[in-house]
């Protein structure tokens, strides 16, 4: 009888899950949460920044004369940009991710550098520089089917297995359908709030001396 208690708490004792196990639990929550958060926010920064360049409005203009940089790169980067928000949501496409990731980061690299040699203050270049942390977490946090093979950290799979029991046609469709449409609604909020975005960087432009009042 006296031994009853005592294999008791050693019983309750052994089902407690050990620290490393709940910390694992925890990073493999965060993890997926960080990446989804950082990809967001530069695959919402390439199309705005896609639109933005595209038709151009002034803040654009007068950031690429500020600078010393002709016309046409505008419509240069409105199209690089498209084609790196396109690959870095879209599903699969290892490879071309790496592409867009590296493009990315040379794109906004380039933006800091850009202003710190022509010694604008640190609100011109502290947004480019931001996202290009982001850019750089995004790729660090990327889960395993968003990786090269090469690297042995992506997981091997038929490539006719479906998920969740359904055929490879409908596991591709479904796949490609969230990207698609926050691409789209991405795109929308974009052209939809280009008057106001259109004002409030005019009036950048004009504190940092780039246009006239």
């Amino acid at each position: 009888m006296k031994n009853q208690p005592t294999r008791t708490i050693r019983h309750a004792t052994d089902e407690k899950p050990p620290t490393g196990a709940r910390s694992g639990w925890t990073r493999s929550r965060i993890r997926p949460i960080a990446f989804w958060a950082t990809t967001f926010v530069i695959v919402f920064e390439l199309t705005a920044g896609s639109v933005w360049n595209l038709l151009p409005i002034e803040w654009v203009e007068a950031q690429l004369r500020h600078l010393g940089y002709p016309h046409y790169f505008a419509d240069v980067l409105a199209v690089w940009q498209a084609a790196a928000a396109i690959a870095i949501i879209a599903p699969r496409l290892p490879l071309i991710k790496e592409w867009a990731y590296a493009g990315a980061f040379f794109l906004w690299s380039s933006a800091v550098v850009s202003h710190l040699t022509v010694g604008d203050p640190p609100r011109t270049w502290g947004v480019p520089l931001v996202f290009g942390m982001c850019a750089i977490a995004s790729w660090a946090l990327r889960p395993a089917d968003r990786r090269p093979t090469g690297t042995g950290l992506r997981r091997s799979r038929p490539a006719d297995a479906g998920q969740d029991g359904a055929a490879p046609s409908q596991t591709r469709l479904r796949d490609w359908a969230v990207p698609i449409g926050l691409l789209v609604v991405l795109y929308a909020v974009s052209f939809l709030t280009l008057p106001a975005a259109e004002a409030m960087t005019r009036g950048w432009a004009v504190e940092l001396g780039w246009i006239d009042e």
